[in-house]
């Protein structure tokens, strides 16, 4: 697993590269990497690209003055596989990841063979109250130190975790992105750019998408509902794959699940031919 760094347009942009065969198009949510993925892309049949989003994880940097929002993220994911020679990829999402695919894959469905969601922001199912009062208090959080912040992000991470191993893994993981390049800064920069409009704006379009699909959710995930997950699996028209007793995190906790999700659509199934 590689970490791949190129200029889109004159910026920075990185992904993370595994494996060969049919392209994979793997995107991270609030607050990850493409690390997310650390434990799903080996289990991949395919050549399996994790998108880092502008102005997260190693990019955080970078998200200065750019604009970070879920309609501006899906642009560059657009140009990034003109970038990187992609055609026709499965599209995975998680998290703000699942709103940017929908956003994509609506914009652009003649570049997608597939879609998979898992405990993805949809419809207006976000922000969730917990980002909502740190957007409110944006003003004076970006000034606190990283210690202050850090209990917030253990207990987040906490929550979104079915497998406590996996979230002890999970903190050290992301945590160090933000530790490193200004906690409280970066997290306040990212949640400014939060607007449920942009998944508003697509939600129409889903029905009619037509794109084989595979929506994957933790059931007892606190931060996107199952209800949610059950929706948008009738709008793409498939039919949701709960994971019984999964949190939100599922990438990390379930990774066995959202590959087999995945590597359903790299060998479709006779009913997924009507999208072609």
């Amino acid at each position: 697993m590689h970490l791949q760094e190129d200029l889109l347009d004159g910026e920075p942009i990185r992904w993370l590269e595994h494996g060969a065969g049919p392209p994979v198009v793997l995107v991270h949510g609030i607050p990850t990497s493409p690390r997310l993925w650390r434990h799903v892309m080996p289990l991949v049949d395919g050549r399996s690209l994790a998108l880092e989003l502008a102005g997260y994880g190693s990019s955080i940097p970078d998200g200065e003055g750019r604009d970070l929002g879920l309609a501006a993220q899906a642009d560059r994911l657009l140009r990034w596989l003109d970038l990187v020679g992609v055609e026709s990829a499965v599209l995975v999402g998680h998290d703000l990841g699942g709103g940017v695919a929908q956003i994509a894959a609506v914009r652009e469905p003649s570049r997608f063979s597939g879609i998979v969601l898992t405990n993805a922001v949809c419809y207006d199912s976000w922000p969730i109250p917990s980002v909502k009062a740190m957007q409110r208090g944006a003003p004076v959080l970006r000034y606190l130190p990283e210690l202050a912040l850090y209990p917030s992000f253990v207990q987040l991470i906490h929550r979104g975790h079915d497998d406590r191993a996996r979230a002890l893994e999970s903190i050290g993981v992301h945590w160090q992105h933000y530790v490193s390049h200004g906690a409280a800064r970066s997290l306040m920069r990212q949640v400014a750019a939060l607007d449920v409009a942009d998944t508003l704006a697509v939600a129409d379009r889903l029905p009619s998408l037509g794109l084989p699909a595979r929506v994957v959710w933790g059931d007892v995930d606190q931060f996107q509902k199952v209800e949610y997950g059950r929706r948008l699996a009738a709008d793409l028209g498939t039919t949701l794959r709960p994971i019984p007793g999964g949190k939100h995190f599922t990438p990390e906790d379930h990774p066995e699940v959202v590959a087999a999700a995945v590597n359903d659509l790299l060998v479709p199934s006779p009913e997924d031919d009507r999208a072609h």
